[in-house]
């Protein structure tokens, strides 16, 4: 049975001294570090110890912000941990899911963020019904508006600009262009 630390930063100005410190404190046998922000969903040195840790072993961080960014990853990879037999402790939580009182409060924190994702879900529909009832249609405006696409086919099929020089001309992509003709042409 193997005591795991992980210690990350977000930026090489950080430093990962005092967790390291820490982690060591708490008898980790081995540490992974890794610099890298905790939104990005690579995180190499995290791969290396998920795909190492066995049942038995213990993975130790010094606050749950270094493992996971949202309390939806949090709970994705402590259930991979618990089926898998690993037991994992979050030293500023006081979290240790090798306890019964651990594994509840875990459990609680997850029945939590699922009644929050449900809430966030039931505010968002209610907010696009309010707009499309208000007659506001969603998503990024169309770069090339009815007047651009009308000049775009005269320039084209008057033979003036070849189709690239005009969605040059438009300052759009020439796939974009290309699209929003084949739509008018339908």
């Amino acid at each position: 049975m193997t005591t795991y630390g992980y210690a990350r930063v977000s930026t090489s100005d950080q430093n990962l001294e005092a967790q390291e410190t820490e982690l060591r404190a708490a008898a980790c046998n081995v540490i992974f570090k890794e610099i890298v922000s905790g939104a990005t969903k690579a995180r190499p040195q995290l791969d290396t110890l998920l795909s190492i840790a066995t049942e038995g072993d213990t993975i130790i961080v010094t606050s749950l912000d270094r493992l996971g960014r949202t309390l939806s990853d949090l709970i994705h990879l402590i259930d991979g941990f618990a089926d898998r037999g690993v037991h994992f402790r979050s030293l500023r939580e006081q979290l240790d899911t090798s306890s019964a009182t651990g594994r509840l409060i875990f459990h609680v924190f997850g029945a939590i963020a699922e009644f929050e994702r449900e809430l966030i879900r039931e505010r968002t529909k209610r907010g696009l019904a309010a707009a499309k009832a208000a007659g506001r249609k969603g998503g990024r405006p169309a770069l090339l508006t009815p007047e651009k696409l009308e000049t775009a086919n005269d320039l084209i099929e008057n033979k003036k600009l070849t189709a690239a020089e005009t969605a040059r001309v438009l300052k759009v992509s020439e796939s974009t262009l290309r699209r929003a003709r084949s739509k008018v042409r339908k």
